[in-house]
């Protein structure tokens, strides 16, 4: 089940109970020139990054996209207000932020701009079938930074006051970058081909270090490349304030976990876990441990297992821990577990049959060495979710 359906499906089930999440639209480029439509793809990411940085639960660029192509809408499409809707509805999102840029062109030479910017912010309502406030911002497109950091904080004063930060730790917390970088980003986001994805957002952190978004795509792209000591380099730069910190970090301990560096990777999945306690996160965390011989690993794999106990790759971890310390009756449960999930799976099967042969671990075996299973998807925001419901409502 793909996340964006299962969130769905949490929202339906949950109905109230749930604290709203938004869908934040690409703005609505009206103005003439089609290679500017980056920009409102910019201001979205800037007001969706500033939503969920807050603790707000708030629909990724994944989902958004799915649910433009189950509608047949076509991106970049000036929208009616129905077709807002329509994707709104199709994500049972309750929350909507959408708008519309216009960039004219400065007409005086000696001016040192490449035009004047006009954003306009809307706020739906679906919840309570009701249109919110409308709110914008005007300036160079050099300030293209600052002017979607304003917007983005206004976005969270008019959703949510109380919890709201202060303008100015907002604004230390997201410093305004270059124009330039934040457009390299933008297009590297958007291309598809990974060479150009790469080539884009090398080229926005060479422009500015301190649009570490890029920092973290890099580390990605070089993971899926199975580079893992480059990857691991830049998981590194994203900083604590960057909405992409704790998945990261998680990545991070991926990354070290591949190249060698167990205590390295230990500690990047502890402090995720210290904060998000994610059943992938636990599982990892063990391997790491287990890989090191230290005991705290078998009690966080038994985390993983409690907190999912239909993945076969949890079982696997608790039983292969428990038969690396001789304790072959148990390891032999979740071993016959695993194969319940999965007749064909070669390792559970070799593993059991030594522990029904009292056969446990023997020094200078590397065919049973270092067999953890590893979990690379990172789920943050359903558990966010799930948080968010079962706390009291603020009144």
């Amino acid at each position: 089940m793909h996340r964006a359906v299962a969130l769905a499906i949490f929202f339906a089930v949950a109905g109230s109970a749930w604290a709203d999440n938004y869908l934040v639209l690409p703005f609505f480029n009206q103005s003439k020139d089609k290679t500017l439509d980056w920009i409102g793809d910019s201001l979205a990411e800037a007001v969706r990054e500033a939503l969920a940085s807050e603790g707000l639960i708030a629909f990724e660029r994944q989902d958004r996209n799915e649910a433009y192509q189950r509608l047949a809408i076509r991106p970049y499409t000036v929208l009616t207000k129905a077709s807002v809707l329509k994707l709104g509805q199709s994500l049972d999102a309750e929350q909507i932020v959408y708008g519309q840029f216009e960039l004219t062109p400065v007409k005086d030479a000696k001016e040192k701009t490449r035009g004047s910017l006009q954003v306009t912010a809307y706020l739906l309502d679906l919840k309570r079938s009701k249109q919110g406030p409308e709110f914008g911002e005007v300036g160079a497109l050099e300030d293209l930074a600052a002017l979607q950091r304003h917007l983005a904080w206004q976005t969270l004063q008019f959703v949510d006051p109380k919890a709201s930060p202060s303008e100015a730790d907002f604004v230390r917390r997201h410093p305004a970058v270059r124009v330039d970088a934040i457009e390299n980003y933008m297009r590297g986001l958007l291309v598809s081909n990974p060479d150009e994805k790469h080539r884009f957002f090398t080229q926005a952190v060479r422009l500015d270090p301190r649009l570490t978004q890029a920092c973290f795509q890099l580390g990605k792209l070089h993971l899926q490349r199975s580079e893992y000591k480059s990857a691991a380099d830049w998981f590194q730069k994203v900083t604590a304030d960057d909405v992409h910190y704790r998945e990261a970090s998680f990545l991070l301990g991926l990354s070290r976990y591949h190249t060698g560096d167990f205590a390295g990777s230990e500690k990047a999945f502890q402090s995720v876990a210290d904060v998000v306690p994610l059943n992938e996160v636990f599982n990892n965390l063990g391997a790491a441990q287990s890989r090191r011989n230290l005991p705290e690993g078998r009690a966080n794999f038994q985390k993983a297992l409690e907190g999912d106990e239909s993945d076969p790759a949890y079982h696997f971890n608790v039983g292969y821990s428990l038969w690396k310390q001789g304790n072959l009756e148990p390891a032999a449960v979740r071993f016959r577990a695993v194969l319940e999930r999965n007749p064909d799976d070669a390792e559970a099967k070799s593993l059991l049959a030594r522990c029904e042969k009292k056969s446990g671990p023997r020094v200078g075996d590397t065919k049973t060495e270092g067999l953890e299973r590893l979990k690379a998807n990172y789920e943050e925001s359903a558990w966010w979710q799930l948080k968010a419901a079962l706390q009291p409502q603020k009144k």
